[in-house]
């Protein structure tokens, strides 16, 4: 099956210029091309573009699809690297989580400063920001 960029674009959910985007970097194989120029995409696109967004919805980086890509293209070997990949990923998932929930605090102790409908010269959320108690004041 032979199908152009924008049948492409309606069966992957994903963006023509993602698309082209996706193949310059090399994380899509070159198209086949028409008589006429057109970019020519197969079932090997729209699987590999598939899971190119899958990954992308768990978080992955461009880099960590292209490791993940070069692997599966490498069916042989053993799923180690794979592991490993993962597990970093969790780890800064975790810290980011970690740095979410922190910042969350900090918006609660922050909400709790005004209570009602005050003045703007009262505001204690507006006088809170301008204090530097925080984790993350850089004055």
């Amino acid at each position: 099956m032979e199908i152009r960029i924008g049948d492409l674009a309606k069966r992957s959910g994903c963006e023509v210029v993602t698309i082209r985007y996706y193949e310059k970097e090399g994380l899509l194989p070159k198209p086949a091309r028409s008589g006429g120029n057109f970019r020519l995409y197969s079932d090997v696109h729209i699987e590999r573009l598939l899971f190119i967004r899958h990954c992308r919805s768990l978080d992955m980086t461009l880099s960590e699809i292209r490791i993940l890509l070069g692997l599966r293209d490498n069916p042989a070997q053993d799923c180690g690297d794979v592991n490993a990949l993962l597990d970093v990923h969790i780890r800064q998932t975790e810290e980011r989580v970690e740095a979410l929930l922190q910042l969350k605090r900090h918006l609660l102790s922050l909400r709790e400063k005004c209570s009602g409908a005050r003045r703007i010269e009262a505001c204690g959320i507006l006088q809170g920001l301008s204090d530097c108690d925080h984790p993350g004041c850089n004055a």
